[in-house]
């Protein structure tokens, strides 16, 4: 039987995670080890973050698809001034 695993949170929240804790680090109160442990929760939640921005991007890309050939389209913004 698989241990049941979190359900991952919004990437917005997980972003905001990381920004407070890089303010945390930043401020600079923290002991040695405090810093280290934040440091490295850091380096997760920064991973993570790449991972699924380069799960989006392929999902993106896949969507992308003309013609059964792979094509590469940016983001178009809309204009609203």
């Amino acid at each position: 039987m698989k241990p049941k695993t979190a359900p991952e949170q919004p990437f917005e929240k997980t972003l905001e995670d990381l920004e407070t804790l890089v303010r945390d680090l930043e401020a600079g109160d923290k002991s040695l080890e405090d810093s280290l442990a934040l440091f490295e929760k850091g380096v997760a939640l920064s991973k993570d973050l790449t991972r699924r921005l380069e799960e989006a991007k392929t999902k993106v890309e896949a969507l992308s698809q003309e013609g059964g050939r792979l094509v590469r389209k940016p983001f178009e913004r809309e204009d609203n001034s």
